[in-house]
């Protein structure tokens, strides 16, 4: 028995080993990659901010111009409504009977031997 319990006994020992002495090399990827993908990265996003940058500046210009041209129009159609009022003056002022009335407090008479008649219109 003793035969027994001496070979549990070896088997359950094992054997210490020692680290070695010897440093671990731990090697690193080059950062050339790293360098250039933080660049890359930088000018994808400096590229961004500037053209996002012109299109509120062109946003901004159109949106001056659409109001310059409401402004315009708004004009136009003033300028519209008084070409329409000034017609419809002319129009009751050029009457005969308002011309003849002018004519009369300009001490104008009517005289049929000064009349002359045109033909073909």
């Amino acid at each position: 028995m003793a035969a027994v319990r001496a070979r549990q006994h070896q088997q359950v020992q094992q054997p210490i080993i020692t680290p070695s002495t010897q440093p671990t090399i731990i090697r690193r990827k080059k950062p050339t990659k790293q360098k250039f993908e933080k660049t890359m990265l930088l000018v994808l996003l400096s590229t961004i901010v500037v053209l996002s940058v012109f299109v509120l500046n062109k946003q901004a210009a159109i949106q001056m111009t659409n109001i310059d041209i409401q402004k315009i129009e708004a004009e136009t159609e003033e300028l519209k409504k008084q070409n329409i009022g000034l017609t419809v003056r002319v129009n009751e002022l050029s009457t005969y009977d308002n011309i003849w009335k002018k004519a009369q407090k300009l001490g104008l008479t009517k005289n049929e031997k000064n009349v002359k008649v045109v033909p073909g219109e």
